[in-house]
């Protein structure tokens, strides 16, 4: 058995994942990482994690099939005879972000939900009674849920994606009360837009944003200036009539903001659309 800890992280060799693998190399963990690419794809990030001198291995897998969950677990178990922390990290987009009313079906649906959901809650049930096997720890042994903000944010154009990251919320729940007795913390992470390969689109409408709102910040703060200026020194009807124009056009500035940004975060928005909603301002 090894000294040291050991962590198992699902969609360890890129993204979030390869980024949560650094990190707990750092902290002295041993690990186990899964991904669906063969390892010869992957041999750039698993020697990036050894260099932070850590025993690192790699089982390519796909978390949707069960007889693949097993190998992850076995592999665990023969070569390290622990574990202390599961980090289900995998997770895939919404396959060409189909409208929910006018193009989802249902063989997009189930893959999302098979690699976002149930491969996560049944590798947990594994996972879990592996760990329910070992002896005492000297640490509270963990396992993490990686979900997203998209548990809580509409995206329309990729139902199946919220509902899973949603339905993780609940699974943590369910995993953190069944296991608090035995010692095992359950916790769940929702990070917003990580710059990652998977989210290189988003990131560039974003990216867009950001220079959109900075291009009109000092054209923003001024009309917030000329709302508040007047101080009470000035009770006209012409200056009334101005600073409820200077309202107006702030409010206005305010819904430009927002849909951008929730096009941004949809995927939704092109050159097309932006240009449309900053044509004015």
């Amino acid at each position: 058995m090894s000294s040291r800890p050991v962590a198992l992280i699902t969609g360890g060799a890129r993204g979030i994942g390869l980024g949560i693998a650094c990190s707990l190399a750092r902290a002295g963990y041993d690990l186990l990482l899964n991904g669906m690419r063969p390892e010869e794809d992957v041999r750039g990030a698993l020697t990036q994690v050894r260099a932070l001198g850590t025993t690192v291995e790699y089982v390519s897998a796909d978390v949707s099939v069960g007889a693949d969950r097993q190998q992850m677990i076995d592999a665990v178990r023969e070569r390290f005879g622990r574990l202390d922390a599961l980090i289900n990290n995998a997770g895939i987009t919404s396959p060409g972000r189909k409208d929910i009313l006018d193009a989802a079906d249902e063989e997009t649906f189930d893959k999302v939900m098979g690699i976002n959901l149930k491969g996560p809650f049944f590798l947990t049930q594994l996972a879990a009674r592996f760990m329910r096997e070992q002896p005492a720890a000297d640490r509270r042994r963990s396992i993490i849920f990686v979900s997203s903000i998209s548990a809580e944010f509409v995206s329309v154009n990729r139902g199946d994606y919220c509902l899973t990251k949603a339905a993780l919320g609940m699974a943590t729940q369910l995993w953190a009360t069944r296991l608090a007795d035995l010692g095992i913390d359950v916790y769940e992470v929702r990070p917003g837009v990580i710059r990652s390969d998977m989210t290189a689109g988003v990131t560039d409408n974003l990216r867009k944003v950001t220079s959109y709102a900075a291009k009109h910040e000092a054209r923003f703060m001024k009309l917030l200036i000329e709302q508040n200026e007047d101080g009470g020194k000035r009770r006209n009807a012409a200056r009334k009539k101005e600073l409820e124009a200077a309202e107006k056009r702030i409010s206005e500035l305010s819904a430009i903001f927002k849909r951008l940004y929730e096009d941004s975060v949809t995927g939704r928005i092109s050159d097309e659309r932006f240009t449309e909603l900053s044509a004015d301002y």
